[in-house]
C-alpha cells in the first residue's frame, strides 16, 4: 500500500513551526530561552502539534537543523567542486570546513542548541557530528600515506564547534571573513604537515 502523504494542513503547520523556531533561535540571546511553548505561540499552533510532529524539543531542533543544512548535504554528496565527492582531498577538506563554519555563523544559536541536545549534552553524540566526521575522515583517507585520519577529522571539527564559533563571533566580535581566513590557514597547516611528521606514541 503506497505511503500516504501528510495532509496539507499538517505540512503547513510543520513549515510554520520550523520558520517560527528558526526566527526565535536567530533572535534569542541564548538557545535555552527558546522553549516549545514559545515556538508554538510564534507558529500559531498548539503545543500538542509540536509534540506530535517532532516528539520533543531535541527532535524539533534536529528537524530544523536538518532542513536548513539540506542544501549543503546535497552539495557534499552529489555536487561538483569544491564540496562534491570527486573534489581532490586537499581542496575538499578546507571547503567542507568553510561551509560548516559559514553555516554555524548563519545559524549560531540553532547550532548551539543542536550540540547541547546531544546525548548527555555532548556535541559529539549527535547524528550530524557523525556525518561530518565520516565525510572528513573518508576524504582524508584518500590522501597518500596520511596518518591518523580519524583523529585529524575530530581535531578539525573541534575548530568549528558551535560554542567556539559563538564565542569568537559574539564576545570576541571577530569578523566573518577573519574567521574564515584563520580556519583556512589552520587547515592548511594541518594538511601540509601531517604527512611529514613521524607519529610517536608514549607509554
Amino acid at each position: 500500500m503506497p505511503e500516504r502523504k501528510p495532509r496539507a494542513d499538517a505540512a503547513r503547520n510543520r513549515e510554520a513551526v520550523l520558520a517560527a523556531a528558526d526566527r526565535l533561535f536567530a533572535e534569542s540571546d541564548s538557545p535555552e530561552q527558546v522553549t516549545m511553548a514559545h515556538i508554538a505561540a510564534a507558529a500559531g499552533v498548539g503545543k500538542g502539534t509540536l509534540f506530535r510532529g517532532f516528539g520533543d524539543r531535541p527532535g524539533l531542533i534536529r528537524a530544523l537543523y536538518d532542513a536548513r543544512l539540506e542544501p549543503i548535504r546535497e552539495a557534499v554528496t552529489a555536487d561538483p567542486r569544491p564540496l562534491g565527492p570527486d573534489t581532490p582531498p586537499l581542496e575538499r577538506v578546507p571547503a567542507l570546513l568553510d561551509a560548516l563554519l559559514c553555516f554555524k555563523l548563519d545559524h549560531r544559536h540553532l547550532s548551539l542548541a543542536l550540540e547541547e541536545a546531544g546525548a548527555g549534552n555532548s556535541p559529539y553524540r549527535t547524528e550530524h557530528y557523525d556525518w561530518w566526521h565520516a565525510t572528513l575522515r573518508d576524504t582524508l583517507d584518500r590522501l597518500p600515506d596520511f596518518p591518523g585520519s580519524d583523529f585529524t577529522a575530530h581535531a578539525l571539527l573541534a575548530a568549528v564547534r558551535a560554542d567556539l564559533v559563538d564565542h569568537l563571533a559574539g564576545p570576541r566580535h571577530l569578523p566573518r571573513e577573519h574567521l574564515r581566513a584563520e580556519l583556512a590557514a589552520f587547515t592548511a597547516r594541518v594538511l601540509s604537515g601531517a604527512s611529514s611528521v613521524e607519529v610517536q606514541t608514549f607509554q
